[in-house]
């Protein structure tokens, strides 16, 4: 929504965190909450590889994570850096060596697992190599593979476990005077992600990256990722996530951009609402609304789109919204602008209508932003 204010209960307040930046995409400090994902082609396979960055990218990844599992990767790993637009996050488990390639290779963040990077000299090592070329760090605790005298301590993974994992790595990390460092504390189990990441937030002022692993297929790790990563938002906390899903990595950009939507944390592109349909719709609901979302996917202007089938709830839903179509029966129903009537359209205009209205709308914003830029710029002093 677009032409009405904010309303003050739908304000989020955001945990206080230090700020970093992943190549030049800030982190944390009230900066805005980043979307990533991962690719799943094999590393070594530039051309393939760097087709799935860009697909993400222009999806609205901020970030890329790539896993480094080999030489071969490491040596991929530097072409894909240097096409990519959007920084690029080196993915590495059990062998230092890949962190300090993917360094040298031009990552802007190392992803190192506490529970099989090695010892405490390796990991002084990829530290050392971080700093040398500028990558920042992620400390990636998992429920999976959390570091074996923590299981003996606690006989099974659980919230303490890997808080007290992320928090010993903290400590090497701080130790090596270094704070380029952002935290995940994942399992497959919402409960127990929420409540590790509800007890790390307390114990740190890092950022931190949200994501519940292995969520599953498409269908139930939405779910799962919305119930986890959005009850954490809600309450302020996370700086970057990713919706881990065994699905397209485009797909975990998109759901990851709706849950953001929601909650009013980040607007990108057309926020469609719709009615589930029913015996009183004027018009196909869902087949016009699947056709809108593939046809206005290219929009990235912050907008909102109401595609209601009938007359109850309608004219009240396209009051709040920027563009509007209620259906009216008898072929035909109403077109809103900006929360006002403007005129009847045919049941077979609409389509083409809502589109052309809605590109138009996002002309008018980008253009309005542009000039406001130019006037912002103009006042600053010196300019």
């Amino acid at each position: 929504m677009t032409h009405n204010p904010i309303r003050p209960w739908r304000n989020i307040e955001r945990r206080r965190s230090r700020r970093i930046h992943v190549g030049p995409v800030p982190v944390g400090g009230g900066a805005p909450i980043a979307v990533q994902t991962m690719t799943n082609t094999d590393s070594s396979d530039v051309a393939a590889t760097l087709a799935q960055v860009v697909a993400a990218a222009e999806a609205g990844a901020d970030l890329v994570r790539v896993s480094v599992p080999d030489e071969a990767a490491s040596r991929a790993l530097k072409e894909v850096v240097a096409e990519s637009p959007v920084p690029i996050v080196a993915d590495i488990h059990f062998h230092y060596r890949r962190a300090i390639e993917a360094a040298e290779a031009g990552a802007a963040c190392l992803r190192i697992n506490p529970g099989n990077i090695g010892s405490r000299e390796r990991v002084g090592e990829v530290i050392a190599a971080a700093r040398a070329h500028g990558c920042a760090i992620r400390i990636g605790v998992n429920a999976g593979s959390l570091e074996r005298h923590l299981l003996e301590k606690y006989g099974e993974p659980c919230p303490e476990a890997m808080v007290e994992s992320a928090l010993e790595h903290i400590r090497i990390l701080e130790e090596h005077d270094f704070r380029e460092y952002k935290v995940s504390v994942k399992a497959s189990d919402v409960f127990m992600s929420v409540a590790a990441y509800q007890a790390l937030a307390e114990a740190t002022d890092a950022p931190l990256h949200l994501g519940i692993t292995e969520a599953g297929a498409f269908l139930p790790g939405t779910v799962k990722s919305a119930i986890g990563l959005g009850s954490l938002l809600w309450a302020g906390i996370g700086d970057t996530i990713r919706v881990s899903l065994s699905a397209d990595p485009v797909e975990e950009v998109r759901v990851g951009y709706e849950i953001l939507k929601s909650l009013g944390l980040r607007h990108r592109g057309v926020n469609i609402v719709s009615c589930p349909s029913c015996a009183r719709q004027g018009f196909d609901v869902i087949e016009v609304v699947a056709q809108l979302e593939e046809r206005l996917a290219h929009v990235r202007t912050p907008m909102s789109l109401s595609i209601i089938g009938c007359v109850v709830n309608g004219p009240g839903e396209a009051l709040m919204t920027d563009v509007g179509f209620t259906g009216g029966g008898a072929g035909h129903g109403m077109l809103y602008l900006a929360g006002r009537q403007s005129h009847k359209l045919s049941n077979e205009e609409m389509i083409e209508q809502i589109v052309a209205e809605v590109e138009r709308r996002a002309a008018e914003i980008e253009a309005q932003s542009a000039v406001a830029d130019r006037r912002g710029a103009s006042a600053e002093p010196g300019a």
